[in-house]
């Protein structure tokens, strides 16, 4: 830990110098008000590790989804999930998950307009109208709840506003790409307002396919319409939304060819039409030709009441969710694939939390107090398909499973937190979340799988098939004010994530059962402005106690003898680190801003058969066995070497740096500039830490120009992500994904 440490000064001073990225022009650098505590107030006082960009820090940042955010974020790394284009996979300090099945939960909980998003397999919102985001880092168990181990990104939409506005932005880029966003205030009357906001983007993707000779794989289609009412009525403020989203996106293995700079792949299963499917698969879900799918409807309803005790808000949610995809994770060119999943589901998801928020007359008391109720249903109609079958079967391919899961989820939980201003400097916090949860799990086989298992098969081997966890999540705080510029905190606080079921065996003995994930977090941190405002300096060290870790590794079948992956509670996981948040506007015009995560996690506490798999690896390896050819060895979490694998996305360090500068040209015109690089180090991208699945990190440039003409509110910019096309290694599972290419676009956006 102590080189970390060292490298942390080296990265700083370099950041303070590199070329980076912007705010605004202001003497002062701008203040965000966040709800990471269910409160609004400004980031510079919330005892509790924070980013958080306006809406115009994030056009300025290129943030056009909430993927893009993970670039700004110490110690966050973000990218699409192995085939879904529309999964966003975060591992926040160390913690993540990489399954989007509705029997897992992930660590780093989504929220919009305090509404909780459950599913992993469609959370990468592209932004409506967006007035903030803002990422909570380390556990957030007492306010926002279960899933949230690792922290919780909350994208907060703009409200409707009293008077006629909007903008209207159209753009076009490479890979055909063209889009548009727009937003319309309408007040229909002086206590009802209106807001109409929409969006489409299209383009025809990157990656060629020569097996069947189709262009434009890993393409994207996405919609959305977005409708919001505020309603005023005396001391009561009424928030109701619809929205609609429908997007097509899948993220399927794709190669590098650097003689033609080429994406391809190989997969034989065409997006044109369903695969000739040799083995029958049942349902709608045959139809499927090659892509990923997914369509929601989100209703939202938040009422305020101003009460002589506090503010109490009724926050209602409903989601529907409908998600198609049939992948090829295997390229063998085959028309029916290496390895195909076809898939159909339907998640729906209700929420009802009742929050009170206020603090006493003589304001010496903070409190927030409040109950929430979650239920959610999910069907997933599934069926998994094996390319490599042998002369016994006349090379047809092999149906493993077509199956039906059936998994719901209940929950209740009630919450406090009290903050007692001890004195104008001094404040301690301390609250506490009960929750009570309960998950079931079913199996039904398809008519055409021979092999099928049921639910009762499952009870039958003594597996539970229904798991309650009562837990409570306490948070301790202490918050000392030096001074109005500068902060200093200290806290304690636990969360944890839901246990689950091992989903995609292919027998009833495979559906293994794993516990609630459980955390300890434990925070010390400064908040900081600096020479009038012009210089602010955040920063943060954590330690982090992960017990019942919910890690993968390697078992047997114990129906076929083969080696197969099963999530279990094999460890624990301690994971320390710093980060840092530096932003200056020291000359008028140029902001300059880095922001710096380090991190030096391991595992703890093995489970004796991780242990025993570790002595089975070095037995082969010394007996001359190819650590290949070895069933023990690169395997769950055991590496090449025979050792325990470091854990997976968690880089060394993570750096972004970068600036803005605004050139007056002349009266109403302005330029602007703006770049950032975002770095991270070594690091695995796969849980057995083979050779393939190690990356010595690398660096990604984004940039940008921006002409404006200040009087009549337009403006035209040409951008580019990823500049310098580097080729980015996040997932590896069968083989190594890549991020996207370099892309550009050139927009123009109008203010009225």
């Amino acid at each position: 830990m102590q080189s970390i440490y060292k490298s942390v000064c080296a990265l700083l001073s370099s950041a303070l110098v590199a070329p980076a990225l912007a705010q605004n022009s202001n003497d002062m650098i701008e203040e965000v008000i966040v709800t990471a505590q269910r409160r609004a107030e400004s980031v510079q006082d919330v005892p509790i590790a924070v980013s958080a960009y306006s809406d115009e820090q994030l056009r300025a940042l290129q943030v056009t989804e909430v993927l893009d955010m993970a670039r700004l974020v110490p110690n966050l790394l973000g990218h699409n999930n192995t085939g879904l284009g529309t999964a966003n996979l975060y591992s926040l300090r160390a913690l993540n998950n990489t399954e989007s099945i509705a029997t897992f939960d992930p660590p780093v909980g989504s929220y919009v307009d305090d509404i909780f998003i459950s599913r992993q397999n469609a959370n990468n919102f592209a932004l409506f109208d967006i007035d903030r985001i803002e990422v909570l880092r380390g556990p957030q168990g007492t306010l926002f709840g279960r899933n949230t181990t690792g922290g919780a990104v909350n994208v907060i939409l703009k409200k409707p506003a009293e008077e006629f506005g909007g903008y209207l932005e159209l753009g076009f880029g490479r890979f055909s790409q063209v889009g548009f966003r727009g937003s319309v205030d309408l007040p229909v009357q002086d206590n009802m307002l209106l807001k109409l906001s929409a969006y489409a983007f299209d383009n025809d993707g990157f990656v060629e396919n020569r097996t069947t000779n189709e262009d434009g794989i890993n393409y994207e289609k996405n919609v959305g319409v977005r409708a919001a009412l505020r309603w005023l009525i005396e001391n009561v403020t009424w928030d109701l939304a619809v929205a609609y989203v429908d997007n097509e996106h899948a993220n399927l293995l794709n190669l590098h060819d650097p003689e033609n700079d080429k994406r391809y792949t190989l997969t034989g299963v065409r997006s044109d039409q369903p695969p000739p499917w040799p083995t029958p698969i049942y349902g709608s879900k045959a139809s499927r030709p090659l892509g990923n799918w997914v369509n929601s409807l989100s209703l939202y309803s938040n009422m305020e009441v101003d009460t002589a005790f506090g503010t109490v808000s009724i926050i209602t949610g409903q989601r529907y969710l409908d998600h198609d995809f049939t992948l090829d994770f295997l390229n063998l060119g085959r028309p029916y694939g290496g390895f195909t999943i076809a898939n159909t589901g339907e998640h729906d998801q209700f929420t009802q939390e009742i929050k009170l928020t206020g603090a006493t007359g003589n304001g010496a008391l903070d409190y927030v107090a409040g109950v929430f109720y979650i239920t959610e249903q999910n069907t997933t109609d599934f069926a998994d398909l094996l390319g490599i079958g042998g002369a016994f079967n006349g090379f047809q391919p092999l149906l493993l499973a077509d199956r039906v899961l059936e998994n719901d989820t209940d929950a209740i939980a009630a919450y406090l937190q009290l903050d007692y201003n001890l004195s104008e400097q001094l404040t301690v916090t301390g609250g506490v979340r009960w929750t009570d949860e309960t998950k079931d799990v079913g199996y039904t086989p398809n008519p055409n799988w021979s092999f099928g298992f049921s639910t009762a098969d499952i009870a039958a081997l003594g597996y539970p098939t229904e798991q309650n966890a009562k837990i409570s999540t306490p948070r301790i705080a202490l918050e000392y004010a030096m001074s109005d510029d500068m902060m200093l905190y200290a806290s304690a606080t636990r969360g944890f994530k839901s246990g689950g079921w091992n989903a995609r065996g292919t027998n009833a003995a495979a559906i293994e059962a794993f516990g609630p994930e459980k955390v300890w977090s434990y925070e010390g941190g400064l908040r900081s402005d600096w020479l009038g405002g012009r210089l602010r300096l955040n920063a943060t060290v954590f330690f982090s106690d992960v017990t019942d870790f919910q890690l993968p590794s390697a078992v047997y079948d114990p129906v076929t003898g083969a080696p197969t992956f099963s999530t279990r509670n094999y460890a624990s996981l301690e994971n320390q680190g710093v980060e840092v948040e530096i932003t200056a506007a020291l000359i008028d015009g140029l902001t300059v801003f880095a922001n710096i995560g380090t991190q030096d996690a391991k595992y703890a506490e093995l489970n004796p058969s991780i242990v025993r798999q570790v002595e089975l690896c070095n037995a082969d390896l010394a007996a001359g066995v190819a650590y290949a050819a070895s069933p023990f060895c690169g395997a769950g979490v055991v590496n090449h070497l025979g050792e325990i694998a470091d854990p997976v996305r968690a880089p060394e360090y993570t750096l972004t740096a970068g600036a803005a500068y605004e050139i007056a040209l002349s009266s109403g015109w302005e330029l602007t500039p703006s770049a950032y690089v975002y770095k991270i180090g070594k690091h695995s991208i796969g849980s057995s830490g083979i050779p393939v699945s190690l990356s010595d990190g690398y660096s990604v440039v984004t940039a940008s120009i921006t002409l404006r003409n200040l009087d009549q509110d337009w403006s035209i910019s040409a951008e580019c992500q990823n500049c310098a096309d580097r080729e980015q290694g996040t997932s590896f599972f069968v083989g190594l994904y890549l991020q996207d290419p370099r892309t550009w676009t050139v927009n123009f956006r109008k203010d009225f």
